[in-house]
């Protein structure tokens, strides 16, 4: 997908460059995103929106997250915003449904190493142990008081990824900085 927002002026790539071992932190490529709201749960590109609370789901090209008991936040690698936001409006329009173009709102951040489930118990008051936040769980919360959507990629509480406000993320990127600073050797 073709972006036309310059990501490196809002956090620069090498921001992480100085995590220790056992931590990493990649800045995603950016990706199409859409709020949907529907009533009623229907397919919706080829898929299903999670309907169990605090879920997200693989799509073929990306995730829906589950924000509401009528929200979704639906991500696209493939599509240009405009393109998913018209696709998603034009599937539940008829059912009272609605997307909006959110794709400038968050950056994307993935965190994994054998300190990441260690790292967000320092900002974030979630239980995150993979018994009780498994691959496949989602959580609006906040990390480092900063708002997040967090997503557990895995069972083992080593990959999550992390969706924040754009405007919050340098803060975001800081803290993760100075908290990873435990982990010195």
């Amino acid at each position: 997908m073709a972006d036309t927002l310059d990501r490196s002026q809002v956090l620069p790539g090498d921001v992480f460059a100085a995590l220790p071992e056992g931590l990493s932190v990649t800045i995603e490529p950016p990706v199409a995103m859409a709020g949907l709201r529907l009533r009623d749960v229907a397919e919706v590109l080829g898929e299903t929106p999670p309907v169990q609370p605090n879920t997200w789901a693989a799509t073929p090209d990306g995730q829906m997250v589950w924000l509401g008991p009528d929200e979704w936040l639906v991500t696209s690698r493939d599509q240009q915003p405009h393109e998913l936001e018209f696709t998603l409006l034009e599937a539940v329009k008829e059912r009272g449904g609605a997307a909006v173009d959110v794709s400038a709102q968050r950056l994307s951040l993935r965190l994994s190493g054998v300190h990441a489930r260690d790292l967000l118990s320092l900002g974030c008051s979630l239980d995150l142990h993979p018994s009780v936040f498994p691959g496949g769980s989602s959580a609006q919360t906040a990390l480092g008081m900063t708002g997040v959507v967090l997503l557990a990629l895995d069972d083992t509480g080593e990959d999550y990824r992390i969706f924040v406000r754009s405007s919050f993320a340098r803060y975001l990127a800081d803290w993760i900085v100075d908290a990873s600073s435990e982990y010195v050797n």
